[in-house]
Parts: C-alpha cells; sequence; structure tokens
C-alpha cells in the first residue's frame, strides 16, 4: 500500500515536470485563427515560414471570422494572430479590449460557384441566375451569416439583388429555400459541392479559384468586390449575432476587404510579429496572397498605426 503511494506520487511528480515545459507561451509554436477562405493561402505561407525559420511551428484553425473573434472573447481561447475574411470583425469584435491593430491588406468579391455536374450549369449567367437558382430542382448552399462574413455578405448580395433587378422579396425567396444546406463557414460547402449533393455555392472567388472551381461572376453592382461601388453597396444592411449573447451588430455592405492583427495577450508575442513581418513583405507572404485570387491593396492600410511595433511598421512601409 506505502509502495503504491509513492508510485502514485512520483508518476504526478513526472507529469507535471514533463508538462511544465510545455505551457503556452513557453515553446516556439505560435497558433493563428483564421477565415476559412484563407485556408490555402495561409498554409502555403506558414510553410514558407516554418522552412525559413525550422524551429517555429505555425498552427493553423480555421472557422468564420465572426466565430474565430468569439472564441477570444466569449470562449477565452488564446492564440497568437487572427486573420480576418471582414476588416470590421477585428474592429467591431476584438478591439481595444483583445486587440489594438488592425492592418487590411487585400480583396475579394462574392460569385457563384459550382461544378461541371451543376444542374443549368452550362446555361446560367448574370441575367438568369436567380431563377435557376430558385428552380425546386436545384439546391444551392451558403454559410451563416451569424458565423461567417461570407454568409452575411451573401445576404448583402441577395439585397442589393433586389434593388439591382427590381425583383422585390427576392433575399427571403432565398432565405426560406435549401436551409439544410447552410454551414458554419463557406468552405465547408464544397465537399456538398462536388459531391453533388448542392448545385451551386455563394462563395468567394479566391476560393472558386484555390480549388479549380466554375464560377458566375456576378455584376459589380452586387458583388461586393469594387471599390467604385461603394455608395451602392452601403444601400443594404443586416443584424447578425454580436460579441456577446444577447448583442447584435449591425452590418453595412461595403467593399470586401480583410484584415489581421497580432492578439494583445499573445502567448509568443515577439514570434507573432516576426510572422506578421513575414507575412506583410510583397515578395513572400503577399505574393502567396496575390497568387490566390485576392486582389492585395496598394497601398496597405493601417488602423491605429501608433500600437503598431516598430518592425512590422517598417515592414509595411516597404510596400509602398
Amino acid at each position: 500500500m506505502r509502495f503504491e503511494k509513492v508510485f502514485v506520487f512520483l508518476s504526478l511528480v513526472l507529469f507535471f515536470g514533463c508538462t511544465g515545459s510545455n505551457k503556452v507561451g513557453e515553446s516556439n509554436t505560435i497558433t493563428i485563427f483564421h477565415a476559412g477562405s484563407l485556408s490555402k493561402p495561409l498554409k502555403a505561407i506558414a510553410d514558407s515560414f516554418m522552412v525559413e525559420n525550422p524551429e517555429v511551428k505555425v498552427l493553423l484553425e480555421a472557422a468564420g471570422s465572426v466565430e474565430c473573434a468569439r472564441k477570444i472573447t466569449e470562449l477565452g481561447r488564446e492564440c497568437d494572430l487572427m486573420f480576418s475574411a471582414d476588416y470590421k470583425v477585428i474592429d467591431e469584435l476584438l478591439i481595444p479590449e483583445f486587440a489594438s491593430w488592425n492592418i487590411l491588406f487585400a480583396g475579394n468579391e462574392l460569385t457563384l460557384v459550382y461544378t461541371p455536374k451543376s444542374k443549368f450549369g452550362n446555361e446560367i449567367n448574370q441575367q438568369n441566375w436567380i431563377e435557376i437558382l430558385l428552380n425546386p430542382e436545384v439546391y444551392f448552399g451558403r454559410s451563416d451569416p451569424n458565423s461567417d462574413p461570407c454568409g452575411y455578405r451573401t445576404i448583402l448580395t441577395l439585397k442589393l439583388a433586389e434593388q439591382f433587378y427590381n425583383s422585390s422579396g427576392l433575399t427571403s425567396s432565398f432565405e426560406a429555400k435549401d436551409n439544410r444546406f447552410i454551414r458554419p463557414k463557406e468552405v465547408d460547402l464544397i465537399a456538398l459541392l462536388e459531391t453533388g449533393a448542392i448545385d451551386y455555392v455563394f462563395l468567394y472567388r479566391s476560393v472558386a479559384i484555390q480549388h479549380g472551381l466554375n464560377y458566375l461572376r456576378l455584376p459589380d453592382e452586387i458583388n461586393l468586390g469594387s471599390a467604385s461601388m461603394e455608395e451602392k453597396y452601403a444601400a443594404a444592411s443586416l443584424k447578425i449575432r454580436g460579441s456577446s449573447p444577447g448583442d447584435t451588430l449591425l452590418i453595412v455592405g461595403e467593399p470586401m476587404v480583410y484584415g489581421f492583427t497580432v492578439l494583445n495577450n499573445a502567448p509568443n508575442a515577439d514570434l507573432a510579429k516576426q510572422f506578421a513581418e513575414f507575412f506583410l513583405e510583397k515578395e513572400k507572404g503577399l505574393k502567396l496572397i496575390e497568387r490566390s485570387g485576392m486582389p492585395v491593396l496598394s497601398p496597405l492600410i493601417v488602423k491605429n498605426e501608433k500600437a503598431v511595433s516598430t518592425s512590422v511598421m517598417k515592414t509595411v512601409k516597404k510596400n509602398e
């Protein structure tokens, strides 16, 4: 009996002694929460970063951007950087308590994505896509507006389409159809599309390019991808769940812009800044972003520049 107690005690000492050296923030690991639409380019960037820094491990965790923010604000999850498909998620849900700055780096646009197996895929165009998607024989998918910017941007596009095509009730017709194909983030729908469970997905152009999928470009007046249409986009809005239960957040239509930040309590802040610098290098991270089908902003836009480290700002300035 006495031997058993000693054995248990020694086992506990060994267990906590071994795990103590792997506490969050004491390793060479950085964790990045990011939008699903950035999965492929960020994987490529992280791999390149780890080649240059073989002692560092980069952990990537994809979710809808709003869900990423809520992991931080509601669940108390720690991460080093967050990349959002909508810069406003960082502005509205993370700054100032959880982050201090936001660097806006790229744009995108909403498209209708499909495959050669999609019904009417050989005839869909900017004039008939509404009729085709509302056909009872056709199934489409979209992401959850309360979790993912692609989801609320889909609703904004539909509201703008009501005006553009002079089609009253269009948004409610779409919202009432195919709700079983709503997913937390837009990339979750790709498998459904590729297996033929659905025919179309409201998805970013960059994701279609990255996955080699067919896509229909929607008119600039509704695709949220044109900087010159800012005033038109602002005519559409909706409310989503805010940073805590019971709160709401007003989303107003505007051209798509992605943003990222280093968290105030980043467990490995120095490594996080090093990754940010690598990401912002024109011939490194930003080059891979552009190759993924996302137009890089020129110049980059920095919100609350005073809070950004000198080394990160120096990298930003090199792009000008």
